[in-house]
């Protein structure tokens, strides 16, 4: 069967399927691709009058002046709370799930699993201003604190060398329900007689979790991993932007290139800089998810994306 009769066949076959994806795919084309025409902003002196396509061009203008500027800076700010963000994330909502796993009762797991996961459903705007009735100047763990321990954390939002670490903290607590979910998912895939057959050869709940349970979800870990290695160019908008307030003296830590092309349209008004930022993270973000993709593929070529 040639490849044409065998995509005819393949699409006769799947035509109900097939039909129910097409808003998706119809939507992914509107909203995904068709914007794509705007990535020309990055190579143009861009201004209203003559409009996207009627600007004059600058060459690598925009580029130039972001790489001799804020390039390094965003750049590694993303790229190492990225980082972080899934180092953390992965071993918390690994051993979250597995805990979950070892809970007998179902109410406990889920109380448990409603408790975690409630902290994903809130608005990093609602998480900001929590942070700041704790943590401001006048907030309730400022005022607290320092007649209890003799911490002195009114000056939190303008000392820099506290947000990272508590940046990684609000994002683990935020998004641990949900990782574990689905790591949970997993471990219900796994057969109980595997653990039946252990537990009977004596084998300890460590040794369970370490020989039977990680080994079966290392597919499942390469691909979500590979998904937000995809995306480890791109920060939390909401959690870099909101949070801080926006306090100049921690930009030098919180400040990522979510956040520094919307302030580059907020403040400068330059589509064209800003494009051009957008187009340098798309393809940085391309570029990683090749590579980390061809690294698992030869390792393994089963736990591969694609």
């Amino acid at each position: 069967m040639t490849n044409k009769r065998r995509f005819k066949y393949s699409f006769k076959k799947n035509i109900h399927l097939t039909t129910l994806a097409l808003p998706a795919i119809a939507l992914i084309l509107l909203f995904e691709y068709t914007p794509m025409a705007g990535m020309v902003l990055a190579f143009k002196d861009f201004n209203v009058r003559d409009g996207v396509f009627g600007s004059p061009w600058n060459g690598i203008k925009n580029f130039e002046f972001f790489f001799k500027n804020d390039a390094y800076t965003v750049t590694r700010n993303t790229v190492l709370y990225n980082l972080a963000f899934i180092a953390v994330g992965l071993v918390l909502s690994l051993l979250f799930a597995m805990f979950l796993n070892e809970l007998k009762s179902r109410g406990a797991t889920k109380f448990y699993q409603t408790v975690f996961f409630f902290p994903y459903f809130l608005s990093w705007v609602v998480v900001t201003y929590m942070v700041f009735a704790f943590l401001g100047t006048n907030g309730i763990l400022t005022s607290v604190l320092p007649t209890i321990s003799g911490l002195d954390l009114k000056e939190f939002y303008v000392t820099p060398g506290l947000w990272p670490p508590f940046l990684i903290f609000l994002n683990t607590w935020k998004n641990l329900g949900y990782l574990s979910v689905l790591y949970y998912a997993g471990i219900m895939g796994i057969p109980s007689d595997y653990y039946e057959a252990a537990e009977i050869d004596g084998a300890s709940r460590v040794q369970r979790a370490k020989y039977i349970t990680l080994p079966l979800l290392l597919p499942l870990i390469c691909i979500l991993s590979l998904l937000q290695i995809g995306q480890i160019f791109r920060a939390d908008f909401g959690l870099f932007f909101f949070v801080p307030r926006e306090i100049g003296t921690l930009a030098a830590v919180t400040r990522v290139i979510d956040v520094h092309v919307y302030r580059m349209l907020r403040f400068s008004n330059d589509i064209g800089m800003a494009a051009a930022v957008g187009f340098y993270q798309s393809v940085l973000c391309l570029i990683f998810v090749l590579v980390a993709n061809r690294v698992v593929k030869r390792l393994n070529p089963e736990y591969a994306a694609f």
